[in-house]
């Protein structure tokens, strides 16, 4: 079945947190896009629980640029504080990725229709996206047009490779494992010549169990509409 798209990503600022700088409350962002990030540009393009968004590869197009802002986050009492935020500046990138079916959710089998979800996903990426694109975080909107993979000149076409340690990956959520938990994952990340392979949700090194979840139940034509009336809708 059709299931791959490829398209360009943009925008002024991005923020892929490091966990690590997270505890004192201001953030830094990775040098590259997390595949937990460029997973859910792909869900607000567009995402159905019958399916699972996979990352292939991410290429980048500009310069690495960071600037560092003071802003004043909300307090969860009340009133706001001053904290210092690292981001990325001026982003750009090609992504390839592919959606699968998933198969722990047996009772939306029947809404795994060749064809249809693909050509709505092209749709939404030609519009933009079904919903607002962030890259990272609310306070970095995000940009989406369609393109082919690998087209045009990057910033990193002649550097053979770059490392950046040990990096968060993504999470694995209980309606995509089937098990009643949450879990976290990590990889060692490398750049070749500007592309970033992203290994599977499998592959990843490292795994470790954050705390206990259910999946969220999704019901046909109850607090889900199938397919067929998604894209006559559209």
């Amino acid at each position: 079945m059709k299931n791959s798209i490829s398209f360009r990503l943009w925008g002024r600022h991005a923020l892929f947190s490091d966990p690590i700088t997270r505890v004192g409350g201001e953030k830094c962002s990775y040098h590259i896009p997390t595949y937990e990030a460029i997973k859910g540009v792909l869900k607000s393009i567009y995402w159905k629980p019958t399916l699972v968004w996979h990352v292939d590869k991410v290429r980048v197009i500009k310069p690495l640029r960071t600037q560092t802002r003071g802003t004043k986050p909300l307090n969860w009492g009340g009133g706001n504080s001053l904290a210092y935020y690292t981001f990325l500046h001026d982003v750009e990138y090609q992504v390839l990725a592919h959606f699968e079916w998933n198969e722990h959710r047996p009772e939306l089998a029947q809404d795994r229709v060749d064809g249809k979800h693909f050509a709505i996903a092209k749709r939404m990426l030609n519009k933009g996206g079904r919903q607002d694109i962030f890259l990272g975080t609310r306070d970095c909107q995000g940009y989406v047009e369609p393109c082919e993979f690998g087209e045009g000149k990057g910033a990193f076409d002649d550097t053979d490779e770059l490392g950046f340690g040990l990096m968060f990956h993504g999470f694995d959520y209980p309606d995509e494992t089937g098990k009643d938990e949450l879990r976290t994952r990590f990889w060692h990340a490398v750049m070749k010549n500007g592309v970033i392979d992203y290994p599977t949700p499998a592959q990843c090194p490292v795994n470790r169990y954050v705390r206990n979840m259910e999946a969220k139940a999704f019901e046909l034509d109850s607090n889900m509409q199938p397919v067929a009336n998604t894209e006559e809708s559209l």
